[in-house]
């Protein structure tokens, strides 16, 4: 699993430093005392290919036999230091290239190379800081989309779950620099920072629009005197869950067909995104016995309303629908109709309240 994988790899390179680089500093200390020892024998009077060789059988403990009589001090001196130190060099030599093979195959075997390799390779990609409630359900709605997204969070069994998900993900603490920067945050295209502390978004939302002044940023609020200081800190959206469940749970109470209608099908919920961009809301409504607007023609509600909405269904009790209907088709009591409404000058429950509300719609209704 890629975050846990962070955390062995990190452990692991404090442990055995750099494995090649051990490897080589062993390597180098071995040639030195061959060389060394093997000059020796030569200054004795040795051929270069006996001391080569006595120097060889010595280093690697061979044993086959003293290839001229040992029988001066300075032979003996030399062939003890050159048991020591050789043999101690070949340990250590030894044991580096085991660090160096065990290195790389637990890196292949737990795929640490290719895991950095997918996050080396992420561009205009999204960045969600915090895997809780809003995270899980963010990266499930991007990995639909097929949009390339990556989780940073520092718990490991949260990113265990996210990683058991299919989810992409990199252990670390969005607060530290470093860290974003290991995410590709210069590369990246969005920063949603959903953490549930306020202060810690704010610390986020600074550091990414520094390292990254073109990338938009997201961040959750709490407490609505949050979003201010969101804003001042670089963020261009705040998005305030407690504030849209309530408006959510309101929207249920007071307008219960809209939220039958509209609140169930993925497809329409797009549709209110994409025309909320162009200042536009849908919403369905029963018209009432006694509305203003009951008995009156499509085209002549229209035109009362001046531009603030436009019809685009109408469901009749009996089952009947009409799509697109003409102007000539009759608004009746107990008709499900779903309007197009300009922005928040007007909401579907007031355009079909009694004459005397409607009258609150201004000149439309005049």
């Amino acid at each position: 699993m890629p975050g846990e994988h962070d955390r062995i790899g990190e452990a692991a390179g404090r442990v055995l430093g750099s494995p090649v680089q051990n490897l080589a500093r062993a390597a180098a200390f071995v040639l030195v005392i061959f060389v060394l020892a093997t000059t020796g024998f030569v200054a004795a009077g040795w051929p270069l290919g006996d001391a080569a060789y006595m120097v060889t059988l010595t280093i690697f403990s061979v044993g086959y036999g003293e290839v001229h009589p040992l029988d001066t001090t300075w032979l003996r001196a030399l062939t003890m230091a050159t048991i020591v130190l050789g043999c101690t060099g070949m340990i250590f030599f030894t044991g580096a290239l085991v660090q160096v093979f065990a290195h790389f195959q637990i890196k292949n075997i737990l795929g640490i190379d290719r895991m950095q390799s997918q996050i080396d390779r992420l561009t205009n990609h999204t960045i969600i800081c915090g895997y809780g409630r809003i995270g899980k359900q963010l990266a499930i709605e991007l990995q639909r989309a097929r949009t390339p997204y990556i989780i940073l969070d520092r718990n490991p069994a949260k990113l265990a779950e996210a990683e058991g998900c299919g989810h992409l993900t990199h252990k670390g603490d969005a607060t530290d620099e470093a860290t974003l920067r290991a995410v590709g945050i210069e590369r990246a295209r969005v920063l949603a920072t959903v953490l549930p502390d306020d202060a810690l978004n704010v610390f986020i939302t600074l550091s990414a629009r520094n390292l990254n002044p073109r990338m938009e940023i997201i961040a959750r609020g709490e407490y609505p005197t949050t979003e201010g200081k969101l804003i001042h800190a670089g963020a261009d959206k705040v998005v305030l869950p407690t504030h849209i469940g309530a408006e959510r749970i309101a929207e249920m109470i007071l307008y219960p067909t809209t939220a039958r209608f509209l609140g169930e099908a993925p497809q329409v919920r797009d549709l209110k995104r994409g025309l909320h961009e162009f200042g536009l809301e849908i919403e369905a409504v029963t018209v009432p016995e006694k509305s203003a607007l009951a008995g009156a023609t499509v085209g002549e509600a229209e035109r009362r309303g001046a531009g603030a909405f436009f019809l685009v269904q109408i469901d009749r009790p009996n089952g009947q629908s009409y799509v697109h209907p003409s102007e000539e088709v009759k608004i009746e009591p107990g008709d499900t109709v779903v309007l197009v409404l300009r922005g928040t000058r007007v909401t579907a429950g007031s355009i079909f309240s009694e004459a005397r509300q409607a009258v609150k719609l201004g000149r439309s209704y005049r």
